[in-house]
């Protein structure tokens, strides 16, 4: 399906770009969320009679985006949640919890605004992207943690917090496979040795004969 662009799509192109596109990605998103037309002869002299009032209220969102933006930046949110020691968490991070909690910090954004291919599950600060304007993309930190005081701990050090059993079963395995290769190396130079002085051996025994 041939469509007219009404703003900037990823990807797609800009406005009153003429792009072809899947029937069911024209149907589905594109022009129930009004960011399209389908092309046709109507509708292309409908747009070129409207396009100078599409780029002015284009314009005037966007320079609205920019300043939410300017507001927003540097934001940081954090989110509680159980996890395993392993820093798997038992559910997830979704972009409705995401749009939630920066709405709470004082930037109202919707669900759809949040830029997440797949939800988080993982302790540690995560970069989101909000998408405020078609041209205007922000990111916000996410602080994914267990406790405000392991949230602190990530901001200050900008890692997840691993317990201290993991890190001492690192270490411990770290150690065993250290020592395995130390006591390989030490039967190497043994079985080295051994073949030195069964080498020796035999050529005294040469000698004698």
């Amino acid at each position: 399906m041939q469509v007219i662009l009404l703003e900037r799509v990823e990807k797609l192109g800009q406005m009153g770009d003429i792009v072809t596109v899947k029937d069911g990605f024209a149907r589905n998103f594109l022009l129930p969320q009004k960011k399209a037309l389908r092309a046709t002869d109507s509708n292309k002299a409908v747009f070129e009679a409207q396009r100078a009032q599409l780029e002015t209220e284009n314009l005037q969102r966007r320079e609205e985006a920019e300043v939410v933006a300017a507001q927003m930046a540097d934001l940081k949110v954090v989110m509680i949640r159980a996890a395993g020691e392993s820093g798997q968490l038992y559910g997830s991070v979704s972009s409705r919890d995401i749009s939630d909690a920066v709405t709470e910090a004082g930037a109202t954004i919707a669900r759809t605004q949040v830029i997440l291919n797949r939800a988080i599950k993982t302790l540690g600060l995560h970069d989101v992207a909000i998408r405020l304007h078609p041209e205007v993309v922000v990111t916000v930190a996410v602080n994914v943690a267990r406790s405000l005081e392991e949230a602190e701990t990530q901001f200050e050090t900008g890692a997840a917090v691993v317990a201290m059993d993991d890190l001492e079963d690192e270490v411990s395995y770290e150690d065993d496979v250290e020592e395995a290769e130390d006591l390989a190396a030490g039967e190497q130079e043994t079985d080295d040795a051994d073949s030195g002085e069964t080498a020796e051996t035999a050529d005294q025994d040469t000698e004698t004969v």
